[in-house]
């Protein structure tokens, strides 16, 4: 019945619409019965719907291609994180740096790595110092926490499968208002994840040194380094290394001698000091370099307290000469933190 109504609703149009007769001599009448209805109004309900248009022929491309118009896909990140927390952000062009470092020149495995913040960025003569290992890999970046340290272990130290990491980090989080034990759980952390993945590598912690410009937080400062010293003698395989005590004055305070102009990073002074301490808690024996002038060997009371706090093991490293070059200051940038 349906279709008889719409033959007639399209006879009537042929007559009162001498051109759609026209078109209609030359279509089907369905089709025409179909255009009547809708142009009339009348009984075309049935056909309220669009009809459904064939598929488009996929297409291989389609899967890989990006939509016409759109963004291409953006390059995943160098360190391959897909994104950063607000608080590891700031170090998106330092991880950057890092990874273009390794593209151009990868590292080689079952070396020595030394992690931290500027005071070890800042070692310029690092691998030059510790010459005798076979791999020496500075991964500082200036500003940096423990946290941070923690959050890109895989990025900088387990990728590079090191016999041994040294850490320095920990007084920037001072700055920034962690507490000690904060920082221990920071370090924690850090070494977990270090020995998920390497776990015959030796972790050796490097206590946070006495900086003049920072001696509102000595009391802190003491603090952690005596909460991770005791942390690291229930680990295997890990040492503290005791650097705060020989760079103390007899009076206890900071030895100003040690650093640059502001009073927060250290001189070359500062290095040879370090590199005296760490030298023996290294996998070989580091000669001293020839043509150099000896500082003073610590004094009676530093050796006691070498002796007797945290960090009791580097007394004999300490007490042996240190090499200190001729031109014992260095200057430093006074705005990148430790």
């Amino acid at each position: 019945m349906k279709t008889a109504h719409l033959a007639s609703a399209a006879s009537r149009l042929r007559a009162r619409m001498p051109r759609v007769r026209r078109l209609a001599a030359k279509v089907p009448l369905r089709a025409v019965a179909i255009a009547a209805a809708l142009t009339l109004g009348r009984g075309g309900a049935g056909f309220a719907q669009p009809l459904p248009m064939p598929a488009a022929p996929k297409s291989s491309a389609s899967t890989s291609a990006p939509p016409s118009g759109g963004a291409a896909l953006a390059e995943p990140l160098p360190w391959g994180e897909a994104e950063l927390p607000a608080a590891q952000r700031r170090w998106r062009d330092s991880m950057a740096a890092f990874a273009a470092a390794d593209r151009a020149q990868a590292p080689g495995h079952g070396g020595v790595l030394f992690v931290g913040s500027s005071t070890i960025r800042m070692w310029s003569q690092l691998a030059q110092d510790f010459r005798q290992m076979p791999v020496v890999i500075n991964r500082g970046f200036g500003g940096s926490t423990m946290a941070d340290c923690n959050y890109f272990a895989r990025q900088l130290v387990t990728q590079y499968k090191p016999r041994q990491v040294l850490v320095y980090a920990g007084d920037n989080d001072l700055a920034e208002g962690r507490s000690p034990a904060q920082v221990l759980q920071s370090f924690e952390e850090f070494v977990h994840h270090v020995r998920a993945e390497l776990p015959d590598a030796r972790i050796s912690y490097i206590s946070i040194k006495p900086s003049p410009s920072r001696v509102g937080l000595m009391p802190k400062v003491r603090e952690t380094n005596t909460l991770i010293a005791a942390h690291v003698r229930t680990l295997p395989n890990a040492e503290y290394i005791d650097i705060f005590t020989p760079m103390l004055a007899e009076d206890g305070k900071p030895r100003a001698e040690l650093y640059g102009a502001d009073m927060l990073h250290m001189n070359t002074a500062g290095y040879a000091l370090w590199r005296g301490v760490i030298a023996s808690h290294l996998p070989a024996s580091i000669p001293e370099p020839a043509g150099v002038q000896q500082a003073a060997n610590p004094s009676p009371r530093q050796h006691a307290a070498l002796s007797q706090g945290p960090g009791a093991g580097v007394a004999a490293a300490t007490a042996a000469p240190v090499a200190v070059p001729a031109s014992a200051v260095r200057s430093v940038s006074t705005h990148e933190r430790n």
